[in-house]
């Protein structure tokens, strides 16, 4: 479903991203891990064409997200083709991003009226299935700043879902979250995550969730795979040193 090939990305003489090459199968839960400035949210970036490459390609669906056909000649892709392949991608952000000047059920139903074309009757009728998923039933005509930090959490991963993607990017989703509610919304994550065949790349802190909610682990440092192991090897018997070193740390600190 995701397909990185030699994929470059620098900021003037910053290498973020070096020879990046990996894959992830329809369906599969893949957990990126590492110190910060690693390159990890940058992956994510890319993927929702916020960022551009320098080198390489990406393939979402077996489409490429840089380059389109027109005319049996390779060009570049242009903003429309950009947005086509960007509706099977829904992410969630550390921050929450949801408008403040709409309730949520103005959160939930705008995008897909607006880019799946959906009637007002289908996005109001998706909006309250999936507040009732996130437990969030009553709150559909409240805004936003009237909601708890979980609860906002919950409303931006409804919104991503109302979109019906194919793969679903999850940026530190509870780093912004009080401690206790951070459970909470990685239950959440974890029962979309059995529920569905969405596939989901995410970036986090939190080594209890990578471990229990992935299917492989990726352990990212300066722009480069260190290492990729299911979580029962990675967590338990990691083979790379620097591997070992930042999960020492990690755990320690917690």
């Amino acid at each position: 479903m995701i397909v990185f090939d030699g994929v470059v990305k620098q900021f003037g003489d910053n290498v973020v991203l070096s020879e990046l090459d990996f894959t992830v199968a329809p369906g599969e839960h893949v957990t990126l891990i590492g110190p910060s400035g690693s390159g990890k949210t940058t992956i994510l970036r890319l993927l929702m064409t916020l960022e551009k490459v320098n080198r390489g390609t990406i393939h979402v669906g077996g489409k490429c997200l840089s380059h389109m056909d027109k005319g049996g000649k390779r060009v570049p892709a242009d903003d429309k083709y950009c947005r086509e392949v960007r509706k099977r991608i829904g992410m969630v952000f550390q921050q929450f991003n949801l408008f403040p000047n709409m309730t949520v059920r103005g959160n939930l139903i705008e995008a897909p009226c607006r880019v799946l074309g959906l009637s007002k009757e289908e996005a109001n009728a998706r909006a309250e299935e999936l507040l009732e998923l996130v437990g969030l039933s009553g709150k559909i005509d409240e805004h936003p700043t009237r909601l708890s930090g979980g609860q906002q959490q919950r409303v931006a991963i409804a919104r991503a879902l109302a979109m019906r993607p194919d793969v679903l990017l999850l940026d530190e989703v509870t780093s912004a979250l009080d401690p206790e509610l951070v459970a909470g919304v990685l239950a959440l994550l974890r029962d979309i995550g059995e529920t569905t065949d969405i596939t989901i790349l995410c970036v986090t802190h939190e080594m209890g969730f990578a471990r229990d909610f992935s299917h492989r682990v990726m352990m990212f440092d300066r722009g480069k795979v260190v290492e990729d192991a299911p979580p029962s090897e990675l967590f338990t018997q990691p083979r790379e040193q620097r591997t070992r070193d930042f999960l020492r740390a990690v755990l320690d600190r917690h």
